[in-house]
């Protein structure tokens, strides 16, 4: 890369970094010049049945940032600890003065999901969990963005969702949560607007993480329901989130699901 990167100054915040889609739209914006903020609950590798860690992926946005000038600040963070959430963007605001960019990707994903079962037959804490870490969690991060986005006037406040926010996939409470994740990115752009800040949400399609290469391997009939191979990298929806916050007509697609 050659001049200033695009997102230089530029200061984010993304969930869910260890791995996945998390830790790819952290690298891809990272590449692009932007101060990232990752967090996740997997510090160290092995700490997770898959791979992938918080410090891993800040060493890899290290590599990245050294030709952009980006770089990436990895924060420890329990997504049902409130406290801890509002404690981040208090941190963000006190060091950087800004927020540009809040990514809200995490979502706990217990493994009775994809156990084939009836809603009726899963432990209630693990359905629950998905609601409080998809849902909850997700507008509190978006209600301590917001809090230094509308001052300053500008912004980009995106919810990662999906088409299982319109047909059966997994799960009751998962395809519950992004469906909510659509209306609250709505509902949020309504609000935000004349404020100049903006609010999204994307749908990923099938997207190469760890954890789909391993239900590929371990859910039945998955590759089935799939119905075809086609997808696409962790860092493409990062990719789209960068080109996002570069788009100075960005506005007009708030509260857009795309």
């Amino acid at each position: 890369m050659t001049g200033i990167a695009p997102l230089a100054g530029k200061v984010a915040v993304v969930t869910g970094a260890s791995r996945g889609v998390g830790k790819g739209t952290a690298l891809a914006l990272v590449e692009q010049g932007a101060t990232v903020y990752i967090t996740a609950r997997t510090v160290e590798e092995g700490a997770h049945s898959l791979p992938g860690s918080l410090n891993a992926t800040a060493q890899e946005c290290a590599a990245r940032g050294a030709v952009s000038g980006g770089r990436a600040i990895a924060v420890a963070l329990d997504r049902s600890d409130d406290a801890a959430i509002i404690a981040l963007f208090d941190r963000v605001k006190a060091e950087q003065g800004r927020l540009d960019i809040h990514v809200n990707n995490a979502m706990a994903i217990p493994d009775s999901m994809t156990s084939g079962v009836g809603f009726w037959e899963k432990p209630l804490d693990d359905e629950w969990s998905i609601w409080d870490t998809g849902m909850r969690a997700a507008f509190i991060a978006a209600r301590g963005a917001a809090q230094i986005m509308v001052p300053q006037g500008s912004g980009l406040i995106i919810g990662m969702s999906g088409y299982v926010g319109v047909t059966y996939t997994y799960d009751v409470l998962f395809g519950t949560v992004k469906a909510a994740t659509d209306r609250m990115m709505r509902d949020m752009a309504v609000e935000l607007h004349p404020h100049g800040v903006a609010a999204l949400s994307l749908w990923q399609g099938f997207t190469f993480t760890e954890r789909a290469m391993q239900n590929l391997k371990s859910v039945e009939g998955m590759a089935h329901q799939l119905n075809s191979m086609a997808g696409s990298s962790p860092e493409f929806a990062g990719r789209v989130i960068a080109a996002l916050a570069m788009d100075s007509r960005i506005l007009a697609k708030s509260g857009g699901s795309f």
